[in-house]
Protein backbone atom coordinates (compact mmCIF):
# COMPACT_ATOMS: atom_id res chain seq x y z
CA UNK A 1 0.00 0.00 0.00
CA UNK A 2 1.36 3.32 -1.00
CA UNK A 3 0.38 6.32 0.74
CA UNK A 4 0.99 10.15 0.20
CA UNK A 5 0.21 11.45 4.00
CA UNK A 6 2.19 14.04 6.14
CA UNK A 7 -0.18 14.19 8.92
CA UNK A 8 1.38 12.91 11.92
CA UNK A 9 -1.61 11.40 12.99
CA UNK A 10 -2.34 9.36 10.05
CA UNK A 11 1.05 7.82 9.91
CA UNK A 12 2.28 4.53 10.51
CA UNK A 13 5.50 4.18 12.42
CA UNK A 14 7.07 3.77 9.38
CA UNK A 15 5.92 6.75 7.46
CA UNK A 16 6.56 9.15 10.31
CA UNK A 17 10.13 7.70 10.49
CA UNK A 18 10.64 8.02 6.77
CA UNK A 19 9.36 11.93 6.79
CA UNK A 20 11.13 12.82 10.05
CA UNK A 21 14.21 11.50 8.12
CA UNK A 22 13.29 13.19 4.92
CA UNK A 23 13.32 16.10 6.48
CA UNK A 24 13.41 16.78 10.57
CA UNK A 25 10.97 19.43 10.36
CA UNK A 26 7.56 19.57 12.44
CA UNK A 27 4.81 22.06 11.44
CA UNK A 28 2.45 22.87 14.21
CA UNK A 29 -1.47 24.50 12.93
CA UNK A 30 -3.52 26.71 15.83
CA UNK A 31 -6.71 28.47 15.21
CA UNK A 32 -10.03 28.39 17.31
CA UNK A 33 -13.25 27.80 17.10
CA UNK A 34 -15.31 31.20 16.48
CA UNK A 35 -18.06 32.83 14.17
CA UNK A 36 -16.52 33.51 10.66
CA UNK A 37 -19.89 34.70 9.17
CA UNK A 38 -22.97 32.85 8.24
CA UNK A 39 -20.64 31.65 5.13
CA UNK A 40 -17.98 29.68 6.74
CA UNK A 41 -17.32 26.73 9.18
CA UNK A 42 -16.55 27.83 12.43
CA UNK A 43 -13.57 25.97 12.62
CA UNK A 44 -12.23 28.03 9.64
CA UNK A 45 -8.46 29.52 11.65
CA UNK A 46 -7.27 25.83 12.58
CA UNK A 47 -8.44 23.94 9.17
CA UNK A 48 -7.22 26.56 7.78
CA UNK A 49 -3.93 26.50 9.22
CA UNK A 50 -3.60 22.60 8.99
CA UNK A 51 -4.42 22.82 5.32
CA UNK A 52 -1.60 25.21 4.51
CA UNK A 53 0.82 23.03 6.31
CA UNK A 54 -0.27 19.87 4.30
CA UNK A 55 0.26 21.94 1.34
CA UNK A 56 3.74 23.15 2.73
CA UNK A 57 5.43 20.03 3.87
CA UNK A 58 4.33 18.25 0.68
CA UNK A 59 6.30 20.85 -1.25
CA UNK A 60 9.21 20.66 0.80
CA UNK A 61 9.06 16.50 0.71
CA UNK A 62 9.14 15.94 4.03
CA UNK A 63 8.37 16.99 7.83
CA UNK A 64 5.00 15.89 9.48
CA UNK A 65 1.84 18.33 10.27
CA UNK A 66 0.85 17.74 13.93
CA UNK A 67 -2.81 17.60 14.08
CA UNK A 68 -4.48 21.43 14.42
CA UNK A 69 -4.89 23.05 18.13
CA UNK A 70 -8.30 24.44 18.73
CA UNK A 71 -8.02 27.15 21.28
CA UNK A 72 -6.38 30.62 21.62
CA UNK A 73 -6.36 33.85 23.04
CA UNK A 74 -9.83 36.28 22.37
CA UNK A 75 -12.59 35.58 20.50
CA UNK A 76 -15.47 37.70 18.92
CA UNK A 77 -18.73 38.26 20.86
CA UNK A 78 -20.71 35.71 19.16
CA UNK A 79 -22.45 32.36 18.73
CA UNK A 80 -20.59 29.26 18.62
CA UNK A 81 -17.43 30.84 19.73
CA UNK A 82 -14.76 28.88 22.39
CA UNK A 83 -13.34 31.92 24.02
CA UNK A 84 -10.13 30.15 25.66
CA UNK A 85 -8.45 33.27 27.26
CA UNK A 86 -9.30 37.23 27.25
CA UNK A 87 -8.38 39.12 23.55
CA UNK A 88 -6.85 42.04 25.96
CA UNK A 89 -4.09 40.43 27.86
CA UNK A 90 -0.78 39.06 27.09
CA UNK A 91 -0.54 37.20 30.07
CA UNK A 92 -1.69 33.65 29.92
CA UNK A 93 -1.79 30.38 31.72
CA UNK A 94 -3.22 28.16 28.89
CA UNK A 95 -1.28 28.85 25.40
CA UNK A 96 2.09 29.71 26.10
CA UNK A 97 2.76 26.76 28.50
CA UNK A 98 1.13 24.60 25.70
CA UNK A 99 3.39 25.80 23.10
CA UNK A 100 6.35 25.32 25.25
CA UNK A 101 5.30 21.71 26.18
CA UNK A 102 4.86 20.69 22.95
CA UNK A 103 8.24 22.35 20.95
CA UNK A 104 9.84 20.18 24.23
CA UNK A 105 8.12 17.40 22.69
CA UNK A 106 9.34 18.01 19.58
CA UNK A 107 12.68 18.64 20.10
CA UNK A 108 12.71 14.73 21.96
CA UNK A 109 11.29 13.31 19.18
CA UNK A 110 14.34 14.30 17.10
CA UNK A 111 12.96 17.60 15.09
CA UNK A 112 15.74 19.77 14.42
CA UNK A 113 13.47 22.75 13.48
CA UNK A 114 9.65 23.93 14.34
CA UNK A 115 7.03 25.89 12.35
CA UNK A 116 3.88 27.26 14.51
CA UNK A 117 1.30 28.65 12.00
CA UNK A 118 -1.50 30.35 13.56
CA UNK A 119 -4.58 30.77 11.40
CA UNK A 120 -5.93 32.97 14.25
CA UNK A 121 -4.58 36.28 14.85
CA UNK A 122 -6.05 38.69 17.63
CA UNK A 123 -2.59 41.16 18.37
CA UNK A 124 -1.96 38.97 21.27
CA UNK A 125 -2.11 36.08 19.85
CA UNK A 126 0.12 36.90 17.50
CA UNK A 127 2.48 38.69 20.77
CA UNK A 128 2.52 35.36 22.21
CA UNK A 129 2.72 32.52 19.06
CA UNK A 130 5.76 34.86 18.34
CA UNK A 131 7.53 35.29 21.61
CA UNK A 132 7.33 31.46 22.95
CA UNK A 133 8.71 30.39 19.70
CA UNK A 134 11.83 32.74 19.30
CA UNK A 135 12.59 32.36 23.17
CA UNK A 136 12.13 28.37 22.32
CA UNK A 137 14.47 28.84 19.50
CA UNK A 138 17.10 30.24 22.14
CA UNK A 139 15.94 27.73 24.75
CA UNK A 140 16.05 24.70 22.62
CA UNK A 141 18.62 26.07 20.02
CA UNK A 142 16.78 24.77 16.96
CA UNK A 143 14.70 27.40 15.11
CA UNK A 144 11.10 27.83 15.81
CA UNK A 145 9.39 29.89 13.74
CA UNK A 146 5.68 31.26 14.83
CA UNK A 147 3.93 33.60 12.60
CA UNK A 148 -0.06 33.71 11.22
CA UNK A 149 -0.26 32.62 7.81
CA UNK A 150 -0.89 36.20 6.30
CA UNK A 151 1.85 37.71 7.12
CA UNK A 152 3.87 35.23 4.33
CA UNK A 153 1.61 36.98 1.95
CA UNK A 154 1.29 40.50 2.79
CA UNK A 155 3.20 41.62 -0.38
CA UNK A 156 0.61 40.23 -2.54
CA UNK A 157 -2.33 41.97 -0.61
CA UNK A 158 -3.50 39.63 1.62
CA UNK A 159 -3.44 41.92 5.10
CA UNK A 160 -5.23 38.99 7.39
CA UNK A 161 -8.98 39.50 8.22
CA UNK A 162 -11.66 38.21 9.66
CA UNK A 163 -14.09 36.03 7.35
CA UNK A 164 -13.51 38.71 4.51
CA UNK A 165 -11.98 38.32 1.02
CA UNK A 166 -8.85 36.81 2.34
CA UNK A 167 -9.91 33.44 4.48
CA UNK A 168 -13.03 33.49 2.46
CA UNK A 169 -11.07 32.78 -0.68
CA UNK A 170 -8.58 30.72 1.55
CA UNK A 171 -10.97 28.26 2.18
CA UNK A 172 -12.75 28.34 -1.51
CA UNK A 173 -9.45 26.93 -2.39
CA UNK A 174 -8.10 24.82 0.56
CA UNK A 175 -11.41 23.49 1.81
CA UNK A 176 -14.31 24.34 -0.46
CA UNK A 177 -16.46 22.23 1.27
CA UNK A 178 -16.72 24.20 4.21
CA UNK A 179 -17.66 27.95 2.43
CA UNK A 180 -21.33 28.80 1.02
CA UNK A 181 -20.95 32.35 0.19
CA UNK A 182 -24.58 32.61 -0.49
CA UNK A 183 -25.36 32.28 2.60
CA UNK A 184 -23.52 35.65 3.53
CA UNK A 185 -26.79 37.46 1.76
CA UNK A 186 -28.62 36.41 4.94
CA UNK A 187 -25.71 37.74 7.18
CA UNK A 188 -26.71 41.85 8.17
CA UNK A 189 -22.50 42.53 9.41
CA UNK A 190 -20.90 40.75 6.29
CA UNK A 191 -23.24 40.64 3.95
CA UNK A 192 -24.06 44.55 4.61
CA UNK A 193 -22.43 45.05 1.36
CA UNK A 194 -21.54 42.36 -1.86
CA UNK A 195 -17.48 43.31 -0.91
CA UNK A 196 -16.45 39.61 0.42
CA UNK A 197 -18.76 38.23 -1.71
CA UNK A 198 -18.21 39.37 -5.08
CA UNK A 199 -14.44 40.04 -4.27
CA UNK A 200 -13.35 36.35 -2.56
CA UNK A 201 -12.61 33.47 -5.33
CA UNK A 202 -11.14 30.08 -5.34
CA UNK A 203 -8.46 31.55 -7.82
CA UNK A 204 -7.97 34.28 -5.43
CA UNK A 205 -7.25 31.73 -2.31
CA UNK A 206 -4.98 29.32 -4.53
CA UNK A 207 -3.00 32.66 -5.11
CA UNK A 208 -2.23 33.29 -1.57
CA UNK A 209 -2.30 29.49 -0.30
CA UNK A 210 0.68 28.44 -3.16
CA UNK A 211 2.64 31.38 -2.18
CA UNK A 212 2.55 30.95 1.99
CA UNK A 213 2.85 27.17 1.33
CA UNK A 214 5.88 27.76 -1.31
CA UNK A 215 7.96 30.09 1.01
CA UNK A 216 6.62 27.61 4.04
CA UNK A 217 8.15 25.09 2.02
CA UNK A 218 11.84 26.72 1.18
CA UNK A 219 12.54 28.33 5.07
CA UNK A 220 11.45 24.31 6.20
CA UNK A 221 13.80 22.39 3.82
CA UNK A 222 16.44 25.45 5.06
CA UNK A 223 15.92 25.40 9.00
CA UNK A 224 17.46 22.29 9.92
CA UNK A 225 21.07 23.42 8.31
CA UNK A 226 21.33 27.06 9.87
CA UNK A 227 24.49 27.81 11.60
CA UNK A 228 24.67 29.01 14.94
CA UNK A 229 25.14 32.64 13.72
CA UNK A 230 22.03 31.96 11.74
CA UNK A 231 20.20 31.07 13.94
CA UNK A 232 21.02 34.01 16.57
CA UNK A 233 19.69 36.66 13.32
CA UNK A 234 17.28 34.61 13.09
CA UNK A 235 15.99 35.10 16.70
CA UNK A 236 17.13 38.88 16.86
CA UNK A 237 14.69 39.45 14.03
CA UNK A 238 12.27 37.63 15.51
CA UNK A 239 12.52 39.18 18.80
CA UNK A 240 12.53 42.77 17.57
CA UNK A 241 9.16 41.99 16.11
CA UNK A 242 7.71 41.15 19.34
CA UNK A 243 9.13 44.16 20.55
CA UNK A 244 7.77 46.47 18.47
CA UNK A 245 4.42 44.69 18.89
CA UNK A 246 4.27 44.84 22.86
CA UNK A 247 5.77 48.33 23.18
CA UNK A 248 2.88 49.65 20.71
CA UNK A 249 0.87 47.43 22.60
CA UNK A 250 1.69 48.98 26.13
CA UNK A 251 2.05 52.58 24.40
CA UNK A 252 -0.73 53.27 22.00
CA UNK A 253 -3.00 50.59 20.97
CA UNK A 254 -3.23 47.05 20.43
CA UNK A 255 -2.83 46.82 17.04
CA UNK A 256 -0.82 49.94 16.58
CA UNK A 257 2.54 48.41 15.13
CA UNK A 258 0.22 46.64 12.83
CA UNK A 259 -1.75 49.18 11.52
CA UNK A 260 2.02 50.99 10.08
CA UNK A 261 2.18 47.38 8.07
CA UNK A 262 0.84 48.40 4.52
CA UNK A 263 0.89 52.35 5.07
CA UNK A 264 4.44 52.24 5.36
CA UNK A 265 5.20 49.38 2.50
CA UNK A 266 6.52 47.49 5.69
CA UNK A 267 4.96 44.02 3.60
CA UNK A 268 7.92 42.11 3.00
CA UNK A 269 8.19 39.41 5.65
CA UNK A 270 7.31 36.32 4.44
CA UNK A 271 10.02 37.51 1.16
CA UNK A 272 12.60 38.27 3.86
CA UNK A 273 12.25 35.04 5.17
CA UNK A 274 12.39 32.78 2.76
CA UNK A 275 15.06 34.47 1.86
CA UNK A 276 16.63 34.15 4.90
CA UNK A 277 17.48 38.42 5.14
CA UNK A 278 16.65 38.64 8.82
CA UNK A 279 18.25 41.90 9.07
CA UNK A 280 15.99 43.59 7.03
CA UNK A 281 13.14 41.84 9.27
CA UNK A 282 14.87 43.31 12.19
CA UNK A 283 15.35 47.04 10.33
CA UNK A 284 11.77 46.58 9.54
CA UNK A 285 10.76 45.86 12.93
CA UNK A 286 12.36 49.23 14.02
CA UNK A 287 9.94 50.94 11.45
CA UNK A 288 6.77 49.83 12.94
CA UNK A 289 6.02 52.32 15.58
Amino acid sequence: MSRDTVQWERMLPAEFRSAVDALPVVFLPLGTVEWHGEHNCLGLDALKAHALCVLAARKAGGGVVHPPMYGGMGGLDKPATVVMEPEMTWDNYLLRPWLEKLCYEFHRQGFRAIIILTGHYGHNQQIVVRETAARMSERLQIPVLGTPEYWLAQDVGYLGDHAGVGETSLMMYLLPDLVDIRRIRTDPEYGASDAIEKGSSPELGKRYAELIADRLAKVAKAMPRWSEAKLEAFIRAERALVSAQVKGWRKHSPWAAWQHIPERGLVHYGAYLADERFDEIEKMAGKLL
